[in-house]
């Protein structure tokens, strides 16, 4: 009787660790994939695919290498179809008719190093008017010790395919605490790291950001807005009393209010920045202890050139503030662009007292955002890079640069010489 109870129990325990050893991974499409061509990434997977030319790939990360068992979760709506999926030179094809929702084995895969792996789905021959539907991809016979990153099911595809972003955030001097007026950074993005979607965020503080984008393959902006102190994603729910006012902007400014992450005001100027150029930003905080509120003023301009732009000035109310909290990111808010790597160097930080005297900013902690701190995506890095303050993220890159690490760049630039008689209000 004890030998049969012993003999129960090693099988427990033997069943429990191999279970332990091995997992499966279940990689939904509609954060994990890119598509190109006509073929649609939705947040339940892939749609409309119709064309040869269509080509899906899917990302996901391992930490050790290993060798896996591929398998999707698709259906045909109408006819037959061949599809194939791969992985550099390793190709896999499959004949398919299930109407219904199936799992389907691919094929086994060997990964030799740890690292991102990308796998091209494309269409072979098709019967009826699409190859397949996908919803997933099944990694089965995952190691215990390999840690596989992948936007996870039940969180946010739209932010997970957009990638994480990354943040440098300055320190204050002791001697300038509270009483930062002027913020001074500049920004240099290199050759073809400008990727449409890309936010390049110089002048961060407590009630806002300022910056420049890339809007499109025509258009690119340099934005900065301000929040309002009434928590809401709805600019049409402040108050009166708690509305970001427009004060004043240069006069081919747009100006006006944004919603959907806080709410306030914005503006922008279209402006071709170019990539390899180095632009300055400069920020003030004019805080105003009897109508109780701060005027926040941005000024933009290439650093070579004499001439300041005015962007705007907002009143901020129930804020009687100099600057703090300062930082800046770079980000993607273009989730089919999230395939994509983009990059930003940051030089010459510097902080205006209220007398107009620039100090050096303080050590600098680099950081991430939910999407990089909760292992959806690592594919982020930031830092010194040749003895310059950088960040860059996106397009499944593998030198990750662990998150909140700080930083003591060496400042060898003079402070600005600036007039601020002369800056155009």
């Amino acid at each position: 009787m004890k030998k049969l109870m012993l003999l129960a129990t090693l099988i427990y325990f033997n069943t429990v660790i191999v279970s332990a050893q091995s997992t499966k991974a279940i990689i939904p499409l509609g954060g994990n994939a890119w598509a190109k061509g006509a073929a649609i990434v939705s947040d339940e997977g892939i749609i409309n695919w119709k064309s040869p030319q269509d080509i899906t790939s899917i990302y996901f990360r391992v930490s050790t290498p290993q060798t896996f068992k591929l398998a999707l979760r698709l259906r045909v709506p109408k006819g037959n179809s061949a599809i194939s999926i791969s992985s550099g030179k390793m190709v896999f094809t499959k004949k398919l008719s299930n109407a219904a929702f199936d799992t389907v084995s691919m094929g086994n895969i060997s990964i030799l190093k740890p690292g991102y792996v990308k796998l091209n789905l494309k269409g072979i021959s098709k019967t009826g008017s699409d190859y397949a539907d996908v919803t997933d991809l099944i990694v089965d016979g995952v190691n215990a010790d390999n840690q596989l990153t992948y936007v996870k099911p039940g969180s946010s595809f739209h932010f997970g395919r957009r990638g994480p972003s990354v943040h440098l955030r300055y320190g204050i001097p002791d001697s300038i605490k509270n009483q930062v007026k002027w913020f001074y950074n500049e920004i240099t993005v290199p050759q073809k790291m400008d990727v449409v979607g890309s936010y390049f965020m110089a002048d961060g503080f407590n009630g806002g950001y300022f910056g420049m984008q890339v809007n499109s393959a025509t258009e690119r902006r340099v934005l900065f807005s301000v929040w309002s102190p009434f928590t809401t994603d709805d600019p049409k729910s402040i108050p009166d009393s708690l509305r970001i006012k427009l004060l004043n902007k240069g006069p081919t400014v747009h100006g006006g209010a944004f919603g959907d992450e806080g709410s306030g005001g914005q503006s922008y100027l279209q402006y071709p920045w170019q990539a390899g150029k180095t632009y300055a930003f400069l920020l003030e905080a004019d805080p105003n202890p009897t109508k109780d509120a701060t005027m926040y003023t941005a000024w933009f301009k290439e650093k070579s050139s004499n001439t300041w732009l005015l962007i705007a000035s907002f009143l901020r109310p129930k804020t009687n503030l100099y600057l703090n909290d300062l930082y800046s990111f770079v980000e993607n808010f273009e989730p089919d662009n999230g395939d994509k790597t983009r990059m930003a160097y940051f030089t010459n930080q510097w902080l205006g007292d209220t007398l107009g005297y620039f100090s050096a900013t303080g050590n600098v902690t680099y950081t991430g955002d939910e999407t990089a701190r909760k292992n959806y995506r690592k594919d982020y890095s930031g830092g010194i890079k040749d003895g310059v303050l950088y960040l860059r993220n996106g397009g499944f890159f593998d030198d990750l640069a662990p998150l909140n690490q700080k930083f003591s760049p060496k400042n060898t630039f003079h402070p600005p010489l600036i007039d601020f008689k002369t800056l155009p209000r």
